[in-house]
C-alpha cells in the first residue's frame, strides 16, 4: 500500500504527506495519503469504508492513533511526537456535505468568517469575501442568508467560504450529495472549474464514481480502512482489483489463475473461461467484460461463443436506456439487454436461462498489484 507522490502533471513534490491511523472501537483506519499541490484526489469506497474519518482526521476534528499528518512540511498531527495542532490554526479549508453555513449570516459574512478569524478587520474581510463571491457567480446573493439560497447556491458559497481563507489543503465531503440532478450537473462544472484554478492541494471524498472521475486526477479507493487501489481514472477502470471497485465503473470482474488462453476461476477452478486469442497470461490473473457482453438465450447457443453457462435470473431493473439482470449461478454476472431483447425472453425473477460471453469480449490482466496501489 503507498500513497500518492505526483501532481496533475505527473511530477512534483507532495504537499500533503499523511499516514492516517485512527482507531473507532472495532474498527481501524490505515491509509497513506500524498497529494502534490495543484492535484485533486478523490477518496472512493462504500459506507462506513473510513474516507469521512479520513477527511475528520486529516481537519484536526479526530486525532490520529497513529502514523502523521504533515503539511507543507509542517507536522500537524504527530502522536509519537506528542505534536498536535488544533483545527483553527491548520491551514485547511473544509466544505461539509451539508455547507454548514451559519443561518443568522448573509452569504457575504459568511465568506468574510474565515478571513477575519485569520486577522483581518472587518472591511477587509469583506472585501475579499465579496471577490470570492463574484469568483463563485454570486455577488448579486450577498446579502441574502442561507435559507434564501438554492442548493447549489449554498454549495458555492460554502466553497467559498473554504478558499476565501487560501488554505494550503481544501477537503471536500460528498460536496454534490444534497443537490438534485440538474443542479448537480451545474454545480460539478463550476466546482471543477474553480479546483483546477486553486494552486494547493484537494482532497474530494465521495462516494459517486461520475464526481470522483470528471473532478479528480487521480482515484484512492479504501475498503474496510484501507487502500485495495490507486491511479488515475483510465487506470482504475480498465483494471479493477475488488469487486466493489468493478460495481463502481459497471464492470463484471473474476479472480483465477490464468493457463495461455484460459483462466479458471475461483479457488476450485471449477469453471474456465476463455480469453482472447491475443492475451495470453499464467499465473493469478483477474478477468472482466461488460454486461453489454453478456447474451441470455433460452437454450444452450451454438456458435461462436466460447464462454456459456446455465444461469437463474434474480433480479431486471432499469439501468439507462437498457434493462440490467442479475443472473446467479456457477458464475454470478450483471447483463445488459434491450427492452426488446428481454421482452423476447419473457425474462422474470427465477427462470433459467443460458448466458455466453465472446472470447474476444474478455479482457485479463496480472491479479498481484503493481507498485503504487
Amino acid at each position: 500500500m503507498t500513497g500518492l507522490d505526483t501532481d496533475r502533471t505527473g511530477t512534483g513534490p507532495a504537499l500533503l504527506d499523511g499516514h492516517l491511523v485512527v482507531d473507532r472501537g472495532t474498527f481501524r483506519l490505515d491509509v497513506r495519503l500524498r497529494i502534490a499541490a495543484g492535484q485533486v484526489v478523490a477518496l472512493l469506497g462504500p459506507n462506513g469504508a473510513g474516507k469521512t474519518t479520513a477527511l475528520r482526521a486529516l481537519a484536526g476534528l479526530q486525532p490520529l492513533a497513529g502514523g502523521h499528518v504533515t503539511l507543507d512540511g509542517v507536522d500537524l498531527d504527530r502522536p509519537d511526537r506528542r505534536r498536535f495542532v488544533p483545527p483553527e490554526r491548520r491551514p485547511i479549508g473544509v466544505v461539509f456535505q451539508d455547507y454548514l453555513l451559519f443561518p443568522h449570516l448573509s452569504a457575504l459574512d459568511n465568506v468574510a468568517f474565515g478571513p477575519r478569524r485569520h486577522g483581518a478587520d472587518r472591511r477587509t474581510a469583506r472585501e475579499q469575501a465579496a471577490g470570492w463571491l463574484a469568483r463563485v457567480g454570486l455577488a448579486e446573493q450577498a446579502h441574502r442568508r442561507p435559507r434564501q439560497l438554492s442548493g447549489g447556491q449554498a454549495q458555492r458559497v460554502a466553497l467559498a467560504r473554504a478558499l476565501a481563507v487560501r488554505p494550503t489543503l481544501l477537503l471536500l465531503d460528498e460536496p454534490l450529495a444534497a443537490l438534485d440532478a440538474r443542479t448537480r450537473l451545474d454545480t460539478r462544472a463550476e466546482l471543477h472549474r474553480h479546483l483546477h484554478a486553486h494552486t494547493g492541494a484537494t482532497l474530494l471524498v465521495t462516494h459517486d464514481p461520475l464526481d470522483a472521475l470528471v473532478l479528480a486526477d487521480r482515484l484512492v479507493i479504501v475498503e474496510d480502512g484501507q487502500v485495495v487501489q490507486t491511479g488515475d481514472a483510465a487506470t482504475v477502470t480498465a483494471r479493477p482489483r475488488t469487486d466493489y471497485v468493478a460495481r463502481l465503473v459497471g464492470l463484471n470482474l473474476y479472480r483465477g489463475h490464468a493457463h495461455g488462453h484460459t483462466v479458471q476461476l475461483g479457488d476450485a477452478g471449477r469453471e474456465t473461461f476463455a480469453l482472447s486469442a491475443v492475451d495470453r497470461l499464467d499465473g493469478d490473473a483477474f478477468v472482466v467484460f461488460r454486461p453489454a457482453a453478456v447474451a441470455l438465450h433460452p437454450h444452450r447457443p451454438d456458435g461462436s461463443p466460447r464462454n456459456t453457462w446455465s444461469a437463474t435470473v434474480v433480479g431486471i431493473q432499469r439501468h439507462g436506456d437498457n434493462l440490467r439482470v442479475q443472473l446467479d449461478g456457477p458464475i454470478a454476472a450483471v447483463a445488459d439487454l434491450t427492452p426488446a431483447a428481454a421482452a423476447h425472453l419473457r425474462l422474470a425473477p427465477g427462470q433459467q436461462v443460458w448466458a455466453a460471453v465472446k472470447a474476444t469480449d474478455t479482457y485479463a490482466y496480472p491479479a498481484t498489484a503493481p507498485p503504487g496501489t
